[in-house]
């Protein structure tokens, strides 16, 4: 879902050397408009798609433009992406061991999706498991640990509106998960296409943690959009890589629901440029050409 309010801080704020570029606001706009005039059933509104484009070719003033950028979006498995960077600055900082478990659950949370590895990550990060309903007292240490990453991406300057506390569920919280949702916070993660894309950008530029936990992440992420398909989700040829052209490298965490369909995406072209191109749609989570119609459209002519 998306809201009607988008988030106060300034675009893409805390990626060093960031300027916005009216030429690649163009090109966002053209490519949104011209997926919009194609034919959806139902009709594709504006307000359901949010693009956040980050050209880093340029790496020490890297360009960004947006559509609908700083609108507050519930992220599917996009927030995966969030909890990678989060565990890789943990066991950099000590405060996790670097464990042949925590690389294996790594991998399953990135390159298959799979929640429960994301579920073992976050307590691992936040110190909390799920349970029983707690007492009052010790919901509100529970909540406050449970909140470790949300304090981290506030410290690093990303937008108050997003959340990154939640686990992802199948069919719902139960017992202390439901109970803090009723004393103190909406039921999903939230995020936006800008705080997305400066995630990405930071860990393909090296600046989240070290070069080579950096090189790590995007091992993670590669996607090989011109092998047959073998995942399920199809995250490889389901999203951003139908657009893209052979020879072209894809990184990418996508992710949809059954309202959503998302993609944030590090794109190579032959010529060693690199885009980072993050996307999300509501209310069209089945249509596969959304993602592509809008990736060809940015990429035209580069």
């Amino acid at each position: 879902m998306m809201s009607t309010a988008a988030a106060a801080e300034p675009p893409l704020a805390g990626l060093a050397g960031a300027t916005h570029s009216e030429k690649l606001q163009q090109r966002v706009e053209r490519a949104v408009a011209r997926t919009l005039a194609e034919t959806w059933k139902p009709a594709l509104r504006s307000n359901q798609v949010a693009v956040t484009v980050v050209d880093l070719s340029g790496s020490d003033r890297p360009a960004f433009a947006s559509h609908r950028g700083t609108a507050v979006i519930y992220p599917a498995s996009v927030i995966k992406m969030f909890y990678l960077g989060a565990v890789h600055r943990w066991m950099e900082d000590g405060r996790i061991a670097d464990t042949a478990e925590v690389r294996r659950a790594m991998r399953d949370m990135i390159v298959e999706s799979y929640n429960e590895p994301t579920h073992y990550l976050i307590d691992l990060l936040t110190g909390t498991t799920s349970g029983p309903e707690l007492s009052a007292s010790d919901l509100r240490d529970w909540w406050d640990r449970r909140n470790a990453v949300n304090r981290w991406l506030k410290e690093l300057g990303y937008p108050e509106s997003i959340n990154a506390s939640k686990k992802p569920w199948c069919e719902g919280p139960y017992g202390r998960e439901s109970q803090a949702i009723r004393e103190f916070e909406p039921k999903r993660n939230f995020l936006t296409t800008e705080a997305t894309a400066r995630m990405l950008s930071e860990i393909a530029l090296g600046r989240l943690v070290t070069a080579e936990r950096s090189k790590q992440m995007l091992e993670l992420m590669a996607r090989d959009f011109e092998a047959p398909a073998t995942d399920p989700e199809d995250q490889a040829h389901g999203y951003s890589g139908i657009a893209l052209k052979s020879g072209t490298t894809l990184w990418s965490k996508c992710g949809l629901t059954s309202e959503t369909r998302h993609d944030a995406a590090l794109i190579r072209m032959t010529d060693g440029r690199r885009l980072v191109v993050v996307t999300f749609t509501t209310d069209h989570a089945n249509e596969r050409r959304i993602i592509p119609s809008i990736v060809s459209g940015i990429l035209e002519g580069y």
